[in-house]
């Protein structure tokens, strides 16, 4: 159903670092992201982790949180299923990063946030055969 998981999560300066990884391993248990050091638009220090997960029992986790986000996020989600999903059949979420260091799944909408693209299994790989099995998969 699932080809892998990745995610990208920005920390700037103004962030504490350990946080957003105590945020990040909410959503991702496993997590043990790569670190890239990289500027903003203004000389400001920004790290970026990133991460891909292709095992099963990875995959399976994430899956079985995510069908337990609360109904406000899930319903975000089911309802705007079209526009999170490009025409190669990846989903992409948006997880609150304040919520996620609270162990509080939230989706969001803004950029400031854990960055989520999962990938799914269609044959061939296209957004209508994608979507379908989203739909099973949050019904």
């Amino acid at each position: 159903m699932i080809h892998n998981i990745s995610y990208r999560v920005f920390v700037h300066g103004t962030e504490n670092e350990e946080k957003v990884l105590g945020a990040l391993n909410t959503i991702f248990p496993y997590a043990s992201p790569e670190r890239e050091l990289t500027e903003g638009y203004y000389k400001n220090k920004v790290i970026i982790f990133h991460q891909k997960f292709n095992k099963k029992k990875e995959i399976k986790n994430f899956l079985e949180n995510l069908k337990e986000l609360e109904p406000d996020s899930r319903n975000n989600i089911i309802d705007n299923l079209e526009k999170k999903m490009d025409d190669h059949g990846n989903l992409f979420l948006r997880f609150s990063k304040q919520d996620a260091f609270f162990n509080k799944w939230k989706i969001v909408e803004h950029g400031d946030s854990i960055h989520t693209r999962i990938k799914f299994a269609a044959y061939p790989a296209k957004k209508e055969g994608a979507l379908k099995l989203a739909r099973e998969l949050f019904d």
